[in-house]
């Protein structure tokens, strides 16, 4: 009997993770409670249990008086020394209880006790194993609707994704596999009640995490995350390794880290930025894919005035201002956005110290270049047409005819469309190309590119 005792501790420590010793002390409580109801008292009651053998005893602990007022807890003389001759007034006799004596109720209550004690014991140990897992991503499966909600199964414990925590549109099947983000663990006499979400920010963060081995190790750090579940993220990402690309990184071959997020996320289109503890440039970076022109940031009223291009306009506001707005919440920065004819009209560059050109310098620049890289300014005789030396200009600088990048001159130019008439100042009007020498479709998907 005590053998097939250990066992079944020892298969109950096993399946519900409950150690042997609380088992043990289980079982001494329940001994004890056996005894209180039998005999009414169990204050003298001691129980003896080999934890290696399960052999156990229980012993009550009477005192010698010599008038017995209470039998469960006082022993006469003359009955002390027929046990034992050596027993005086006041010593303490053992006196052996026989568990079998026990009634049904009694035993009941100690079944009982122990059943309840197993029960506890195994809530707690879900509720601290859950609670460790606060704020990460786990995967569960999909069980159930319970309104508009839906009951996620985690294992031994079922979790619920309320209907706020839902993103829009998305809909799951029955025995689907998904991830989730642990909101919150709370203990109840039920076990623990497990919240979870598919919309929160560190979602994103976390499957990064698992996805992106620098991330994980802290060689690039995601320093923040602006999201708008089921549309788009921005994340903003930094490397302590000068020899890493944290975009890369997060990127990777191909794209397949990110694509493997972007595929858990159902689509979520996702943006990844460099961090700059610059201000102006992290404002930069965070209005991508769209050029800027320039950003003047203050830092105390956390509040930047950022200038693009006319054609950039709609890019950087995104659809129904989302760029916009995920880019102010990825900077903690209120931005507000100007063209740069708005600019131009209000004066903004005067203000900013910019040296404004006359009007259609600007139109004619580059589009992949920035006038003015944020946090810097521009040199005192300003932009013109014989200093600019990037993207394989000559020394010599810009002008009509000394521009020698892929044979490019107005005579001969023929990229983009151009009629091999050639491009001239006649055939260019100021709002596009005309229809012999830039074809209308071109024109058009380039614009709205």
């Amino acid at each position: 009997m005590n053998k097939e005792l250990i066992e079944a501790l020892e298969l109950l420590e096993k399946e519900k993770n409950i150690s042997k010793a609380t088992l043990l002390e289980a079982i001494e409580n329940s001994l004890i409670t056996a005894c209180k109801n039998h005999f009414g008292k169990a204050d003298n009651v001691r129980v003896n249990i080999n934890p290696q053998t399960g052999d156990f005893a229980v012993f009550a602990d009477k005192e010698v008086v010599e008038e017995v007022e209470d039998p469960v807890l006082q022993v006469s003389l003359a009955e002390a020394r027929m046990k034992d001759p050596k027993y005086e007034i006041g010593d303490v006799v053992h006196f052996p209880i026989e568990s079998k004596s026990f009634g049904r109720i009694a035993t009941q209550n100690a079944k009982n006790v122990i059943l309840q004690k197993i029960r506890e014991e195994e809530r707690s140990m879900q509720f601290n194993e859950w609670y460790q897992k606060e704020k990460d991503v786990v995967t569960g499966i999909v069980q159930r609707n319970l309104g508009r909600n839906i009951s996620i199964n985690l294992g031994r414990v079922d979790a619920m994704l309320s209907e706020a925590e839902q993103v829009k549109g998305e809909v799951f099947k029955q025995t689907e596999r998904i991830k989730v983000f642990v909101l919150e663990v709370k203990d109840t006499p039920k076990g623990p009640r497990i919240s979870v979400s598919r919309t929160h920010p560190d979602l994103v963060k976390r499957l990064f995490e698992a996805e992106v081995t620098e991330v994980r190790d802290g060689t690039v750090e995601i320093k923040a995350i602006a999201r708008e579940a089921g549309s788009r993220t921005k994340i903003a990402v930094w490397s302590n390794d000068p020899n890493v690309d944290p975009v890369g990184a997060c990127v990777g071959i191909n794209g397949a880290r990110v694509n493997s997020i972007v595929h858990e996320l159902r689509g979520e289109k996702i943006d990844i930025i460099t961090w700059d503890e610059n201000a102006a440039f992290l404002i930069e970076n965070a209005l991508s894919p769209a050029k800027v022109i320039c950003v003047v940031a203050d830092e105390e009223l956390r509040e930047a005035q950022v200038i693009v291009p006319d054609y950039q306009l709609s890019l950087a506001i995104g659809k129904e201002g989302q760029n916009a707005r995920l880019a102010a919440r990825l900077t903690g920065y209120k931005i507000d956005i100007k063209s740069e004819t708005q600019a131009r009209e209000m004066g903004l560059f005067e203000q900013m110290g910019i040296d404004d050109q006359e009007e259609g310098v600007y139109d004619d620049l580059p589009r992949d270049f920035d006038l003015a890289p944020a946090g810097e300014e521009y040199p005192e005789e300003g932009y013109l047409e014989a200093d600019h030396l990037e993207n394989g200009y000559q020394e010599e600088g810009y002008s009509e005819g000394k521009n020698l990048e892929e044979d490019y001159s107005q005579e001969n130019y023929l990229e983009e469309g151009y009629s091999e008439e050639g491009y001239s100042e006649e055939k260019h009007p100021e709002e596009g190309y005309s229809d012999e020498n830039y074809p209308v479709e071109d024109y058009e998907e380039q614009d709205s590119q």
